[in-house]
């Protein structure tokens, strides 16, 4: 081969494998970066919180609007579920699974609902389980909500809808787009990583929800 054939040849393979870089360049786990921990002081880690900044990760991902168009992702969790959500959105970027939008519930004002009803992909928010004293899971950066307007949080035998603004897709046996079920590819990563589906639960049913 002629030195002007192998330099084609590498250029040619140098080319190929840009995509890929800028892919993997748009994930990455690290500690929770300064500006990001101001962003979320008095609203995700509230005054108070007993999960040490040191347990938390901040994780980068790219995913698939609804629309198609691709946007980047950022999301806080323990250390302990980093990597697993790193390869998950892999996973989903590769398949083009589309997610509305995922963002720090901190652009919420730490809100649940305001976040749910913005169908946001979310994770960490200290605080406690809505009724109860206790420890959510997503205030230990163990849980995280998927497509949560789709996917609402259906309870009392369907009286009640969280979000509210979810009722109309809380009867899960009709069809529509963005419907997480056990034969959906977002529900099956998660399994294979070890998460609990709320759609699995048996005195209510959280569709949008995983946790490990």
């Amino acid at each position: 081969m002629t030195m002007p054939q192998t330099f084609l040849l590498s250029l040619f393979f140098f080319l190929l494998s840009l995509p890929l870089q800028a892919q993997r360049e748009g994930f990455s786990v690290s500690p929770v970066p300064d500006a990001v921990f101001q962003r979320m002081k008095g609203k995700s880690y509230k005054s108070g919180c007993t999960v040490p900044r040191s347990e938390l990760r901040y994780v980068r991902v790219l995913h698939h609007t609804l629309e198609g168009k691709v946007k980047h992702g950022e999301i806080v969790c323990h250390r302990r579920i980093a990597n697993d959500l790193l390869e998950i959105f892999q996973e989903l970027f590769r398949a083009r699974y589309p997610i509305a939008q995922i963002r720090l519930i901190d652009d919420f004002d730490a809100d649940d609902t305001r976040s749910m009803e913005a169908n946001n992909t979310s994770c960490f928010n200290f605080r406690r389980v809505k009724g109860s004293r206790s420890l959510s899971k997503h205030a230990l950066g163990l849980a995280i909500d998927i497509n949560p307007l789709f996917n609402p949080h259906v309870s009392q035998g369907g009286a009640r809808v969280n979000p509210a603004a979810g009722r109309a897709y809380a009867d899960r046996r009709k069809n529509f787009p963005h419907k997480l079920s056990a034969s959906d590819l977002c529900v099956k990563l998660f399994k294979a990583h070890g998460f609990r589906w709320g759609g699995d639960w048996r005195h209510s049913k959280d569709y949008q929800h995983f946790e490990k």
